[in-house]
């Protein structure tokens, strides 16, 4: 197992629940594989603590499809599914529309001021090709809107969403095609919110998680594909 995290160990936060926070951060950000296998002892060495945490959190995140429990294997990371996929971003789409819908009327000067000068450390990550702070920005933009749309309900249902966004949205920002569309489109979703044009920013939501949607289906139907390659290529040597 030679992926790289660490446990930042915190004394208000309970052994188990620092483990398992720390297993999914590592999973959402790409420090765990897709099919990497997740051996208890091993973990327990890396993360400096008893196996008992371990297995809590491994059955944790298999109740969140993290984590696949495989018969005489084991658990391992579980791969991003085109249903997966789709159930998170159907969810996401009505939600962010909603968010929009309710912010453009509520949102401040302030709040659009907000948005350009995140916009603005978005293209400077784009820039400097630093997909975490990419992703960091990109998160950021958004939950100004959640913000301004002042409607508590609707803000923590995004905020229980964030998790499973950051796994695509990850895998979004690796496409370099897809990063300047992002930018395009946060700019004009900053334009619709300064003309106050509705009809036009529900679109360009639409649009956004579509393109995202593509992105990810894309990547994992290639990675499909190039398996399959191998597998025949391993065949056909034989």
């Amino acid at each position: 197992m030679g992926s790289d995290f660490t446990v930042n160990f915190n004394e208000y936060m309970p052994l188990r629940d620092l483990v398992f926070t720390t297993l999914r951060q590592a999973i959402l950000k790409g420090e765990l594989q897709p099919g990497e296998r997740l051996m208890e002892i091993q973990l327990a060495d890396k993360m400096g603590v008893s196996r008992t945490p371990i297995r809590e959190a491994i059955r944790k995140l298999e109740k969140e499809g993290l984590v696949l429990m495989i018969p005489r294997k084991g658990a391992e990371v579980a791969g991003i599914s085109e249903k997966m996929l789709k159930d998170v971003l159907e969810v996401r789409m009505t939600l962010e529309k909603l968010a929009f819908t309710l912010s453009m009327t509520k949102i401040s000067e302030a709040g659009i001021e907000k948005l350009e000068a995140v916009e603005r450390k978005f293209v400077k990550a784009v820039a400097n090709d630093n997909i975490v702070d990419m992703a960091a920005s990109d998160e950021e933009f958004h939950f100004i809107i959640y913000e301004a749309a002042d409607n508590d309900k609707l803000k923590e249902l995004l905020f229980n969403l964030k998790e499973n966004m950051y796994r695509y949205r990850m895998e979004y920002l690796k496409d370099e095609n897809y990063r300047k569309n992002l930018i395009d489109e946060h700019e004009k979703m900053i334009r619709c919110f300064k003309a106050k044009d509705l009809e036009e920013g529900l679109v360009l939501v639409e649009k956004h998680i579509a393109n995202q949607e593509t992105a990810v289906l894309n990547k994992l139907r290639q990675e499909e594909s190039d398996k399959r390659s191998k597998v025949k290529d391993k065949k056909n040597i034989k």
